[in-house]
């Protein structure tokens, strides 16, 4: 699990981020910070590796001093800077600090769904591997061109929503194989509307199909194909 802090001093916008958090697989809420100094008490007591940062906070000191701080005592601590704050400057500024995002309010659940599932997802890469290869880092550089692209419209009778659900299910079982069966057993979907999808994100390359022998009728397993993960996001 990736442990989060929401850094927030207004509570109806903690809220919506904390409700937006929890909707999304693989991240765990430490707490919700106020103020800068309660964020620092929360970053000597916990290990965070995720901080949903804002900008303009009271007090004397802003997110950005919060940022700095992380970066000048080398945490191991990602941020995502969450604001109101659209100054260009700003954003140049927490970048160039290694700001893993950048989402400024008003923003969509989609948006925020977008940057924590992209984190989560360069996240597990890195930390399952000790040595990376070109493609696998063109993958982690080159998603937000791959992204920027035009989405491709799905065959005939498939739908986003229900393509989203299927691929938010399968992510659980990670390095794992699994079946029909096994995306049906913890979802609402049919057997035969699940088979669809997985053929579709076999045929994009996104997993791999063997077909198991055994004992009864044969069965599909599948399992993901991580070089080719990003190509999901030209459908999502």
């Amino acid at each position: 699990m990736i442990n989060v802090l929401i850094v927030e001093d207004d509570p109806m916008v903690a809220k919506f981020n904390q409700t937006y958090l929890e909707g999304i697989k693989g991240f765990y809420l430490i707490g919700i910070s106020n103020s800068i100094e309660h964020a620092k008490k929360k970053l000597k007591e916990y290990k965070i590796d995720l901080i949903l940062l804002d900008v303009y906070m009271p007090g004397n000191q802003t997110g950005m001093d919060l940022l700095k701080q992380i970066r000048d005592e080398q945490r191991k601590t990602d941020v995502i800077l969450i604001t109101a704050a659209s100054e260009v400057n700003n954003i140049q500024n927490a970048l160039r600090m290694g700001a893993v995002d950048y989402l400024i309010k008003p923003f969509e659940f989609e948006r925020f769904k977008k940057a924590l599932i992209s984190y989560r997802e360069n996240n597990r890469m890195l930390q399952k591997q000790t040595t990376i290869d070109h493609n696998e880092l063109d993958l982690l550089l080159l998603k937000d061109v791959q992204e920027s692209e035009t989405k491709t419209p799905l065959p005939k009778g498939l739908t986003t929503s229900t393509l989203s659900v299927i691929y938010e299910e399968t992510l659980k079982f990670e390095d794992e194989s699994f079946s029909t069966d096994d995306i049906a057993e913890v979802s609402t979907i049919s057997r035969v509307s699940i088979r669809k999808y997985l053929t579709f994100l076999k045929d994009i390359g996104v997993v791999d199909e063997t077909l198991v022998y055994g004992i009864g009728r044969p069965v599909y397993q599948y399992s993901f194909n991580k070089l080719n993960l990003s190509r999901i996001n030209h459908y999502l």
